[in-house]
């Protein structure tokens, strides 16, 4: 059964950092591209990053550029999102999502397969 299962949410200060983890069960992440997509209330899904499997490419979208950093350790068949210099405008669920391609990765949920079921970051102070 592929399931993939975020963590790390919770609530930070404005400045701070959290680091997600989007772990995998039922396949092997490393032949998907993985997604990073969050939702604010009454907003709609939006690419926060991505990364290509085996050679790694990535994406960010400009929000997050220079604050976030995806990564994957394909040994424990999960991917990470370092969030660092959290803003208030970054608090969402964010979900990871999988993709079968090879060698690049999509910023567009629609593209995406597989899902996870969220976790929630929220920046206050």
């Amino acid at each position: 059964q592929f399931q993939l299962v975020e963590s790390g949410g919770g609530l930070v200060q404005p400045g701070g950092s959290l680091r997600l983890s989007c772990a995998a069960s039922g396949f092997t992440l490393n032949y998907y591209a993985i997604g990073w997509f969050r939702q604010a209330p009454g907003k709609e899904r939006e690419g926060v990053s991505c990364i290509s499997n085996s050679i790694g490419r990535t994406d960010y979208a400009d929000s997050v550029k220079g604050r976030f950093t995806i990564s994957r350790d394909n040994a424990k068949n999960t991917v990470f999102l370092q969030m660092n210099s959290l803003k208030p405008e970054d608090t969402a669920v964010y979900y990871c999502a999988a993709l079968p391609r090879f060698g690049m990765c999509v910023m567009d949920a629609t593209q995406y397969l597989y899902w996870g079921q969220g976790t929630q970051v929220t920046v206050s102070s």
